[in-house]
């Protein structure tokens, strides 16, 4: 039942990012150090929603579910390589990743390739994403559950496993806006700031 009502939940805020973007706005539920169109394109969820429980893989093609990087800051990313807007954003999800990987963040690129590893593996190598976590959801099982409108689509999920905010379409992801985002929800000690001041 809660799983049902869960998926219910996330399928209304996908529709709400599509249809509603004006529904939940940056002004009203963003933390203050977001301004400007970056925080504008987020869609805040309120009260938070548990993210969904369906397994998609890894690269080696072994099982993985969002609920094994609970404790984390996982900002999960569906992508394909036939999506122009996809391909711009992935370096700078890599340079996001890379800057707060020793902070218990992590970057979990989706992608919705039916090919799978042997048609990402060597997109991948093409364009030098090296350090970008890269994972695959062939039959399009993790995108259902999150009821995805297009790509690139994006979730934020906090550290209790819970998705706080969502995008559909790209995004500057190394920008100091998206910094100071990933920085709000890490918290004050994990991200390494002064609060003695």
């Amino acid at each position: 039942m809660r799983r049902a009502l869960a998926a219910a939940v996330l399928a209304v805020l996908a529709i709400a990012f599509a249809i509603y973007p004006d529904l939940v706005r940056a002004s009203d539920e963003a933390p203050s150090a977001l301004k400007g169109p970056f925080a504008e394109n987020l869609t805040f969820s309120d009260p938070p929603v548990p993210a969904p429980s369906v397994a998609f893989e890894t690269l080696q093609g072994a099982p993985v579910s969002l609920q094994e990087f609970k404790g984390e800051l996982v900002l999960v990313n569906f992508w394909a390589t036939w999506c122009a807007p996809c391909i711009r954003e992935m370096p700078g999800l890599e340079r996001l990743h890379q800057a707060f990987k020793d902070e218990g963040f992590l970057v979990m690129a989706v992608s919705q390739d039916r090919g799978g590893a042997a048609k990402v593996v060597p997109f991948l190598e093409r364009l030098g994403l090296d350090e970008l976590p890269v994972f695959l959801d062939r039959k399009g099982a993790l995108a259902r559950a999150f009821a995805l409108r297009g790509l690139p689509a994006t979730f934020l999920i906090g550290r209790d496993g819970a998705v706080v905010a969502g995008m559909t379409g790209p995004a500057e992801w190394d920008s100091p806006e998206a910094m100071a985002l990933i920085r709000h929800y890490l918290g004050p000690q994990e991200a390494g700031t002064d609060t003695s001041g």
